[in-house]
């Protein structure tokens, strides 16, 4: 990949030392089973960034002057597993130098390892997925690093939140936990959803958006595209909630199925990326009742790891 920068941001918010945030890119689409082409994600992605203006009106805020240090991209895995181990290898080595650590996949499956990074570093982790799938398989065609098996495993170890859901097979009633899942039909209708979802989220919160949550009105470049999705402004309005009640430790965005002749969903995810990270340093945007929740955004109540464990 020819990007030598995010957003070609310069050189002096872009090295790894000066750099609040770490963007990993995985061009990964192994498991797929409709639409192929989620391993184009990360490079359409990074191509929509640099025709992205970097002055963000809501927040008035340019969040790249915090520093983003972008990972050279991870595409060379032998199997589901090997990608996987690597994931949560890489994660884990930069959340424990306290960067901001946020990936870009694509497919779902690559949440596998960053959500296992996560939730061994935090204490009492949520696991906020917005997608419009369940993704809670625990194994699929043979594999449980599949990208119906996506938060599987977050199911059993975290608590697990699920926002957006309007796809699912009836064997993935048994693994899902209904008084916490807020399904795309259920939320048309319920104007404080926003509100009781938060309420149900710990405080350090680590989030994984499938990018098939939005309505394929305004993003169709996904490989499993569902009608009734979420739109764009009922999406910032929720996620900015979130970045301000609660402490994001990381998030990761997944699913671009980049298309030749469609440009949109490229800009859309370049844009969603930077907004959460926009709403992640804005003062403005944080409980001002809890100064805490600002600045102790990263590195407190950590899990203590022996050196050895990275």
């Amino acid at each position: 990949m020819s990007n030598n920068s995010y957003a070609g941001i310069p050189k002096e918010f872009a090295s790894l030392e000066k750099a609040k945030v770490v963007l990993i890119p995985i061009a990964y689409d192994g498991t797929s089973t409709w639409q192929k082409g989620a391993d184009k994600g990360p490079e359409a992605f990074l191509n929509a960034s640099e025709n992205m203006e970097l002055y963000d009106i809501e927040t008035d805020t340019e969040v790249y002057r915090e520093g983003i240090y972008l990972n050279e991209t991870l595409d060379d895995f032998d199997s589901p597993e090997d990608m996987v181990d690597k994931v949560y290898e890489i994660t884990k080595r930069y959340v424990k130098t306290k960067k901001f650590v946020t990936l870009f996949g694509g497919e779902h499956s690559v949440s596998i390892g960053s959500i296992r990074a996560f939730n061994e570093a935090f204490e009492n982790l949520t696991v906020l997925h917005i997608d419009a799938h369940a993704d809670l398989r625990p194994t699929y065609e043979g594999s449980p690093y599949n990208h119906a098996c996506a938060v599987y495993e977050a199911s059993k170890n975290t608590n697990l939140i699920q926002v957006g859901i309007r796809s699912m097979d009836i064997s993935e009633k048994k693994f899902m936990d209904e008084e916490k899942t807020f399904f795309a039909h259920e939320i048309a209708q319920d104007s404080a959803w926003m509100d009781t979802a938060i309420d149900l989220m710990t405080d350090k919160v680590f989030i994984t958006l499938d990018l098939d949550a939005f309505d394929p009105s305004i993003l169709p470049s996904t490989g499993t595209p569902e009608p009734g999705g979420l739109l764009w402004y009922e999406t910032l309005e929720f996620l900015r909630e979130v970045f301000a009640e609660k402490d994001v430790v990381g998030f990761d965005i997944v699913e671009l199925c980049p298309n030749e002749n469609e440009k949109s969903s490229d800009f859309l995810a370049a844009k969603l990326y930077y907004k959460m990270l926009s709403y992640k340093f804005s003062k403005e945007d944080v409980d001002l009742d809890d100064e805490d929740s600002y600045n102790n955004a990263l590195g407190n109540n950590k899990k203590q790891f022996d050196d050895d464990e990275f």
